[in-house]
């Protein structure tokens, strides 16, 4: 038997014997639920649960006894991850992050600080990139993960867990004719000169697959990582700038003017990027969840132990916005 087992037949009890509720709580899927429990049972060469049909009703008075164990097992363990994240707290920790400017800037400040109060040597490295060279970073080992945005073909072998979704605004210098506009047309952006980030054409992503579908070829006139580079020369009148919604701020509301195309363009999604091979330490648990804190850390481990997530339409639409 493992942890992952016993986490499962802990977990299930807790959830009222309702396995779908186990699955959202670890955040895996029904059938990986019923394998672990199965495998346990298996194991042990018992019945842990009273059944009716494929209906879990009750613990068997066996399963009575094996859960009381169980349930002392994992806060043990969950005790000595205490222990050590004592330890930790008094380390000098060299914590390194692959992101974009527009996580630094906007997303991250706040969970800078609120990491440095609970690890006050620590020392936060954050490396810039395209997706492309986000994922070498993970792949290489050079990061100790990434928070890195759509193109998701370039992380297929890596882990992800999804975090936020995130949506685009259009940028346009004031009293611009775009805004004269009630609702813009995906033709009616393309006959403007675009400003957005290096990797939005590239193949698969959103903007390419929109303009792609809708027939028009955009003019795109420069690109870049930072979304302040974006801003200056929209604001220079070179074009019309796509950029994240998050990254805007008081100050581009009184320089620019903000169109929304939610219409346009559908939510894209944030994820945390793992390598397969390395085990995530305690520090770096508490700066996913002080960026994502609607997760937990089981989730986080669920996806680094059984290397799978839920990344179904239903639960990626679910995810707050970033």
């Amino acid at each position: 038997m493992n942890f992952n087992q016993l986490k499962s037949f802990v977990e299930i009890v807790k959830n009222n014997f309702n396995i779908t509720n186990t699955a959202e709580k670890l955040y895996t899927s029904q059938p990986t639920i019923s394998k672990q429990i199965k495998f346990l049972e298996e194991e042990l060469n018992v019945s842990l649960f009273i059944r009716k049909n494929n209906s879990l009703l009750a613990l068997s008075p066996i399963g009575k006894q094996v859960h009381q164990i169980a349930s002392n097992v994992i806060a043990q363990v969950e005790k000595i991850k205490n222990v050590v994240a004592e330890e930790e707290q008094e380390q000098v920790i060299n914590l390194h992050v692959a992101t974009t400017h527009t996580h630094i800037r906007y997303k991250l400040p706040r969970v800078v600080d609120q990491f440095r109060e609970i690890y006050p040597h620590a020392s936060i490295h954050f490396h810039q990139g395209t997706p492309a060279q986000l994922a070498d970073m993970v792949r290489h080992g050079d990061v100790d993960f990434a928070i890195a945005t759509e193109s998701m073909h370039f992380y297929s072998d890596l882990l992800t867990l999804p975090c936020y979704r995130w949506t685009r605004s259009v940028v346009v210098p004031k009293n611009h004719p775009l805004t004269d506009l009630e609702s813009i047309t995906i033709e009616e952006l393309a006959s403007y000169p675009l400003i957005t980030y290096v990797f939005a054409f590239m193949d698969d992503s959103t903007l390419h697959t929109v303009f792609y579908q809708s027939g028009v070829i955009p003019k795109v006139v420069l690109t870049a990582t930072d979304t302040e580079i974006i801003k200056h020369y929209v604001r220079q009148g070179l074009g019309v700038g796509v950029i994240a919604t998050a990254a805007l701020d008081e100050e581009d509301m009184e320089k620019l003017d903000i169109i929304n195309v939610d219409h346009l363009f559908p939510a894209s999604f944030t994820y945390v990027c793992m390598n397969k091979r390395e085990y995530l330490k305690n520090y770096m648990y508490d700066f996913i969840l002080l960026y994502a804190p609607h997760l937990d850390k089981n989730t986080i481990q669920l996806c680094e132990r059984w290397q799978q997530v839920d990344c179904s339409q239903s639960v990626l639409n679910s995810l707050p916005l970033l």
